[in-house]
């Protein structure tokens, strides 16, 4: 299919959708296709392997309901729509999971725990199933040239009202991983990652330094990333598949609710990359998990407290922050900063333009380049 209009044609049909008010819900739903989508393809793969069992419902699989064989017999209207609000999001929000379930089974569940479906017009909505089940993931160069696109997918979000939060320009992130220079062993973490950008950066970076099967290897085992949000978080989980990381090491959870002095040096990371949220304000317990003089009320500033305890001795950092916690002079701030510059190298600093992430926000912002 011509991928060029892709975006175009479903955003033309959802706009006729009653269910759909805004971008930002149309992004929305259009994300838990698209990760059902890609799954399926992955899971093409997957099923190569002796022991892999899905832990999708058989009759809730893409395959089963959302692809059209042109048979006829295709789910479209009222039934459509009762088969996805009552049977597929039903089931798939209702999955189990342990402890001991794989990685790339549990994300099913973690997706769509908190996933919406707005869609009121089933003809539609099959419509816009057709679209996405055109695409053809199993073609190397199909699916290339798909994840740009669904990299352009993800900049709408910087306009899509309060979504844009959860996106970092592209041109700043591949210019920190760049910075930051990627080595084939290393962990990478982004405790706040949003849609995935930094991590995809770090990927690409790391990418070229691949040679053998062994780097392979130790490349798709090199990410580590933590969502609060399950809408940005469904996004990154689909970005990675996208990019090839099979078991995304990528949780919905906060980074802030775990006491940091209680974390080893099993818990630290190589490089940490990150554009903290700022703006928050975090409650008493969740600030009740620092030490007593770095309980900022602000969440930026907590960020960088967590960083500086889970990053490795001789670790590297590369931070986006607002000019309030550079001039910020309350005591809590003072401290944290006191650490930073005391028991770590704070070598470089760059400010960034001030439209950079027009327009969700004018704040002034900078980048902290630093070394454990």
């Amino acid at each position: 299919m011509s991928l060029s209009n892709f975006v175009k044609r479903i955003r033309n049909i959802m706009r006729n959708d009653a269910g759909i008010n805004g971008d930002a819900q149309r992004i929305e739903q259009m994300a838990w296709m698209l990760f059902l989508k890609v799954y399926d393809e992955k899971e093409n793969d997957w099923e190569m392997e002796d022991d892999y069992q899905s832990i999708i419902p058989e009759e809730c699989r893409w395959r089963n309901w959302a692809h059209d064989d042109g048979s006829g017999n295709a789910l479209t209207g009222d039934d459509l729509l009762s088969f996805v609000n009552n049977v597929v999001f039903d089931k798939l929000k209702k999955i189990e999971i342990t402890p001991d379930t794989p990685i790339r089974q549990a994300i099913v569940k973690t997706t769509f725990e908190d996933a919406n479906q707005y869609m009121k017009d089933g003809v539609q909505l099959r419509q816009v199933l057709n679209v996405i089940d055109d695409l053809d993931l199993g073609n190397y160069e199909e699916s290339h040239a798909f994840g740009e696109i669904y990299e352009s997918i993800l900049k709408e979000m910087q306009s899509a009202g309060s979504s844009g939060e959860f996106y970092t320009p592209r041109a700043l992130t591949e210019f920190m991983a760049e910075i930051i220079k990627p080595q084939i062993g290393e962990k990478m973490a982004d405790f706040a990652c949003g849609t995935g950008g930094f991590i995809t950066s770090w990927l690409g970076e790391l990418d070229k330094r691949v040679v053998t099967a062994e780097d392979r290897e130790e490349f798709n085992q090199s990410v580590y990333g933590i969502e609060k949000k399950q809408f940005p978080y469904m996004l990154c989980v689909t970005n990675l598949l996208l990019h090839g990381i099979d078991k995304p090491l990528v949780f919905h959870d906060n980074s802030l609710t775990k006491d940091v002095l209680n974390y080893t040096e099993g818990d630290q990371f190589d490089v940490v990359l990150m554009n903290p949220p700022y703006g928050g304000n975090e409650k008493a317990d969740v600030k009740s998990h620092f030490p007593s003089d770095m309980r900022s009320s602000e969440t930026a500033d907590l960020f960088m407290v967590l960083i500086m305890y889970r990053l490795k001795k001789n670790g590297r950092a590369a931070v986006i922050v607002p000019d309030g916690f550079l001039f910020g002079a309350d005591n809590t701030k003072i401290a944290i900063k006191t650490k930073l510059l005391r028991d770590f190298n704070l070598h470089t600093i760059i400010r960034l333009p001030g439209s950079i992430f027009s327009p969700y926000t004018p704040i002034a912002t900078n980048i902290l380049f630093f070394n454990n």
